[in-house]
C-alpha cells in the first residue's frame, strides 16, 4: 500500500497565520496612529453618509474616526484580538461601526458596496499586493476613492523593514511592505484601473526618551519583530545583538529632542 502524501502547506497560508499572531500587541502602538487617522480621512475626502471600509482596521482608529464624521463605516482586520479592541474604543466612543473578521486578499463584499477604501499602514502586509488591491478595487464602486498610507522605502520606518528583512527574508514571492510607499510602485499597482491619482507626504512624529526605549518598545509590540527577535534569541543570540545596534544606529538618525520622525506617504485615486 502506497503511504499517502500530506499536502503541502501553502506558504501564504502559513505567512497570514504568522501575520495574524504576530500583531495581537499591536495595541499598545495604538496611540502614535490616532492623529494620522483624519489625515487620512481628509486626504480620501469622506463625507458624511458615505460608504467606508477601512482594510486592516487593527483597533478601530481610522474606522472610529471615519465614523465620528458621520461617515457608514464597516472595519475589517485579520487579528480577532485587535477587533475586539476596536468593538470596546467603538462603544466608548459611542459610534457604529461594523466589524469583520477577514482577510484583504478575500474581502467578503460585495463588488461595489463602498464609495471609499481606506487603509492606514495596513494592507501592505497582505503578501500579494495584486490581490489585495484587485479585491480593495472590486468593492469599491465605480467613482469611487480608494486611499491609503503607506511607508516610504527611502526613509526609517521603509529602512527598517529593509533591515529586519536582511535578518529574516519574508517567503519567496512576498515582496517588501515598503514598496507601498514608493509612488512609482503604486502608480503600476492600481494601473489603468482608476484616474486621478493624488500622492501627498506628511509626518509622524513619535516620542522617545532614548534609543534604547525605542528600540525595546518596538521589540515588544510590532508584529514581525516580535516573531523575529524570538528566533534570534533562541537560534542566534550574538545575531540579535547585531541586530539591535544596527536598529539603534538608524534610529538615531532620526531623532531629535526625544522625538522620532517617521515620514508617510498618502494616496488617493478614483476608480474608473
Amino acid at each position: 500500500m502506497n503511504a499517502q502524501l500530506s499536502p503541502t502547506p501553502d506558504p501564504f497560508v502559513q505567512f497570514k497565520q504568522a501575520q495574524k499572531q504576530a500583531w495581537v500587541h499591536f495595541t499598545a502602538l495604538e496611540a502614535l496612529t490616532v492623529p494620522q487617522a483624519p489625515h487620512l480621512i481628509h486626504h480620501a475626502k469622506v463625507s458624511a453618509g458615505d460608504r467606508v471600509l477601512d482594510v486592516a482596521c487593527g483597533t478601530g482608529v481610522v474606522s472610529i474616526t471615519a465614523a465620528r464624521f458621520g461617515a457608514h463605516v464597516t472595519g475589517l482586520d485579520l487579528t480577532p484580538e485587535l477587533l475586539e479592541f476596536a468593538r470596546e474604543n467603538a462603544r466608548i466612543a459611542q459610534v457604529e461601526v461594523d466589524f469583520h473578521e477577514g482577510d484583504a486578499e478575500d474581502l467578503p463584499f460585495d463588488d461595489g458596496s463602498f464609495d471609499v477604501v481606506l487603509s492606514q499602514f495596513g494592507h501592505i502586509f497582505a503578501p500579494r499586493p495584486e490581490v489585495a488591491t484587485a479585491e480593495m478595487l472590486r468593492v469599491l464602486k465605480p467613482g469611487g476613492t480608494i486611499a491609503f498610507s503607506t511607508w516610504p522605502p527611502e526613509m526609517h520606518v521603509g529602512r527598517t523593514i529593509a533591515l529586519r528583512s536582511k535578518y529574516l527574508p519574508p517567503p519567496p514571492g512576498v515582496p517588501s511592505p515598503a514598496l507601498w510607499g514608493d509612488p512609482n510602485v503604486v502608480q503600476e499597482r492600481l494601473g489603468n484601473r482608476v484616474k486621478e491619482l493624488v500622492f501627498h507626504r506628511a509626518r509622524m512624529d513619535v516620542p522617545v526618551l532614548s534609543v534604547q526605549h525605542y528600540r525595546a518598545h518596538t521589540e515588544r509590540t510590532a508584529g514581525p519583530l516580535i516573531k523575529l527577535v524570538e528566533a534570534l534569541s533562541a537560534s542566534d543570540p550574538a545575531k540579535l545583538e547585531q541586530l539591535r545596534r544596527e536598529a539603534e544606529a538608524l534610529a538615531l538618525e532620526y531623532i531629535e529632542d526625544n522625538l522620532l520622525r517617521q515620514d508617510y506617504l498618502m494616496t488617493r485615486a478614483t476608480k474608473l
